[in-house]
């Protein structure tokens, strides 16, 4: 087991949020399940607390109650090689959620991603200042990431 893992706090959607972060990460899978019995906290039958793998990453999740929400000040970085893996994952994790600018979005339970190609960080880093600033600046005009925009503007097009 990881000796660090994400524990996500839910109302009440935790297996629906895993069955839905399982179905759009590919290499991905729930790990175990556990219900409530009967005199439980929950009614019985309902999850209590759940675990779930994404891409190698392991996950715990718990039917917490209204007490306490997700915030921006944690996100998922995802590191996407292509920008058809950018795309898809900007559509299916923003879906009934909210897209919002360089690469952030808010999913439909109030989870903070950012869906990042490889390649931004690679033009950000670039030993010409010049060119680094201007992939900068076209990467805060953008919502989704655009890997051939952040080209564009490394080659002063």
């Amino acid at each position: 087991m990881q000796k660090i893992s994400p524990f996500l706090w839910f109302d009440g959607k935790a297996e629906e949020a895993m069955n839905f972060y399982v179905s759009v990460f590919k290499n991905s899978k729930v790990v175990s399940v556990s219900r409530h019995g009967e005199g439980g906290p929950g009614p019985k039958g309902t999850v209590m607390s759940a675990t779930f793998e994404l891409e190698g990453q392991r996950f715990l999740a718990l039917n917490g109650g209204p007490h306490f929400t997700f915030s921006p000040a944690i996100s998922f970085f995802v590191n996407c090689e292509t920008q058809q893996e950018v795309d898809e994952l900007w559509e299916k994790l923003s879906e009934g959620g909210e897209k919002q600018r360089c690469g952030w979005l808010k999913d439909k339970y109030g989870l903070s991603w950012q869906i990042i190609p490889s390649a931004l960080g690679k033009l950000l880093q670039d030993k010409d200042a010049e060119k680094a600033k201007r992939v900068m600046k076209a990467m805060l005009q953008m919502d989704k990431i655009d890997i051939h925009r952040l080209k564009q503007a490394y080659d002063g097009e």
